[in-house]
């Protein structure tokens, strides 16, 4: 009887949601589905794109994973960590973003079953991890080298690399011509890690073709003071003088008081004002420098004193720009003028203000340094040029990674359904329960192969049949689907590869992202983690009222908001 007596013991906060046990896990597992729901579609060269509307009122056209899974602002605690993966693969190599998140939503889902037979995740988790390594191992074995090859034969492979990654793009109609401009531009900056050494100029109008490459810098003409029409437009091989000061008349600082005796004294105090920028104008024309930019504000004085003199200015250049046109011409940004020798100032080949749509823009072009290209974007809607853009930071991405690790395989689902089979083969040499979650890991990886042909309008079942067969005969490990026919190619053949560093990343964090699901047992939810404080202080109501009904009503899962 005493023991019936015992008061209850109360750990956590009044109004604190609890979840815990299997229906806890099976609804992260439901979430985290649903995430990947949502960019299933999205996959392959006949992908749908996903129009996001924000609060802000701004509109986002994009069939990119990463993109949608930053702008869908998810709130479920398991599902961010989906955002999280498809995050770390575009910071990490750029594409794959939507395979790795359609990956980890499978994963789950092939573990839901045996989750609900009551089996406990640590065993799930460890079969995972030892299908993983064997999958990696698999596509190292398969991938293929392009070292030891030619320039020529190199940017061939590169380029092959850049249109499979923008065939699924909004762009994939013209990828053969932004996939050899994507290459150019990568080879053009060489060894030079800075992403940012690529420059994408957007301007409207015009079609995706008359897009171009500039060997150098481009930026959009900064605004200018009258005299700046007067000004040369054109140079050959003209020094650069990059600075970083104002070269305008600068007013007195606020409630600054000078104290004259004579009045005829306030004459050398204006003059003395003068004197300064014309001793600065003076220094930069002596220089011998025929292009000068500056970070700041160039002045009215300024523009049209060099106008006077054939030199050429521009004030308020961007940040980025001025250290792009610094290492592409071999010029050092400036804070001071004095004593500017010519181990300072840069050099081109050729500059020249240029119009491109409605935009003028000033072109340095020839840069002996070399380790700098702008790529200037055209086309119609500004939604259109702004997914282009996305679309072509994952190009370079992917043909730097495949530079640096110079390892390919075979696109099109054909690597996914070439490890699934060796999974399945695997799995009958080891004992016991794993066999059934790695053959359920196995199955998972068809998830690729199949939405490419849900996505591109065929029948999945007759495709994957198809390719199952293929893959169990020798020497059809490079068969993957054929977009075009309906049916299965070689896609060595057909050039549809992507670096083994994608696939490899995407599978890691995809395993991962799934075994840390699965770890999670409890979700303690606290009520001063609610954004409203008024839901709390009605929850707590409710709570006292009712037993703590409240926060219960739902079940045990996750409470909905």
């Amino acid at each position: 009887m005493a023991s019936m007596m015992q008061p209850q013991i109360i750990l956590l906060k009044e109004g604190t949601d609890t979840s815990q046990g299997k229906a806890q896990l099976v609804s992260n597992i439901n979430a985290c589905t649903a995430v990947a729901d949502v960019v299933r579609t999205t996959l392959g060269p006949r992908g749908m794109d996903k129009l996001i509307h924000d609060d802000k009122g701004n509109v986002t056209i994009s069939n990119d994973g990463a993109t949608i899974m930053k702008l869908l602002d998810i709130v479920h605690p398991a599902a961010k960590i989906l955002v999280d993966i498809a995050k770390s693969q575009d910071s990490e190599v750029g594409d794959g973003t939507t395979t790795v998140v359609l990956l980890a939503g499978e994963f789950l889902k092939e573990a839901k079953p045996f989750v609900e037979d009551g089996v406990h995740p640590q065993n799930l988790i460890r079969s995972y991890r030892t299908a993983s390594y064997l999958a990696i191992e698999r596509i190292k074995q398969l991938a293929s080298s392009i070292e030891g090859k030619s320039l020529e034969e190199k940017k061939e492979l590169l380029a092959n690399c850049a249109a499979t990654t923008l065939s699924s793009k909004l762009i994939g109609g013209e990828k053969e011509f932004f996939a050899k401009m994507v290459v150019d531009a990568v080879i053009a900056i060489g060894d030079e890690d800075r992403l940012n050494m690529i420059g994408i100029k957007k301007v409207s109008g015009g079609n995706m073709r008359d897009s171009f490459l500039v060997n150098g810098v481009a930026f959009k003409k900064t605004f200018s003071y009258a005299g700046f029409e007067q000004q040369p437009k054109k140079f050959l091989n003209p020094k650069i003088l990059i600075l970083n000061i104002e070269l305008e008349l600068k007013s007195e600082k606020e409630n600054a008081e000078i104290r004259l005796s004579d009045p005829s004294q306030y004459q050398s105090i204006v003059d003395a004002e003068w004197n300064i920028i014309y001793d600065k104008l003076d220094k930069c024309v002596q220089s011998g420098a025929k292009v000068v930019l500056s970070r700041l504000a160039i002045g009215d004085l300024a523009t049209q004193y060099f106008a006077d003199r054939d030199i050429f200015c521009a004030g308020r250049v961007a940040e980025e720009d001025l250290q792009r046109v610094a290492a592409a011409t071999g010029g050092t940004v400036q804070t001071s003028i004095n004593d500017v020798i010519d181990e300072v100032l840069g050099t081109c080949e050729c500059f020249e203000e240029k119009q491109v749509g409605n935009e003028r823009f000033n072109i340095f072009s020839g840069c002996p340094s070399g380790r700098t290209a702008t790529i200037v974007l055209r086309g119609g809607a500004d939604q259109f040029i702004e997914e282009a853009e996305r679309s072509l930071h994952d190009a370079i991405m992917i043909v730097r990674r495949a530079l640096k690790n110079s390892t390919v395989v075979p696109g099109g689902g054909a690597i996914d359904m070439e490890i699934s089979r060796y999974l399945r083969d695997k799995a009958r040499e080891i004992a016991g329960r794993s066999q059934f979650f790695i053959n359920s890991y196995a199955k998972a990886l068809e998830v690729i192969p199949r939405q490419l042909c849900d996505n591109a309008g065929f029948d999945a079942t007759d495709m994957l049949n198809k390719l199952r067969q293929k893959h169990s005969t020798g020497g059809g490990a490079p068969y993957g689907v054929d977009i075009n026919t309906g049916g299965i190619a070689d896609s060595y053949a057909n050039f549809v590869w992507e670096p083994a560093v994608v696939k490899i990343n995407a599978i890691n964090a995809a395993t991962e992202a799934a075994c840390l699901v699965l770890s999670v047992d409890e979700t303690v939810k606290n009520p001063k983690s609610e954004s409203a404080q008024g839901d709390a202080a009605a929850g707590a109501m409710g709570g006292r009222g009712r037993g703590g009904a409240a926060f219960r009503g739902r079940g045990r899962g996750m409470r909905r908001r």
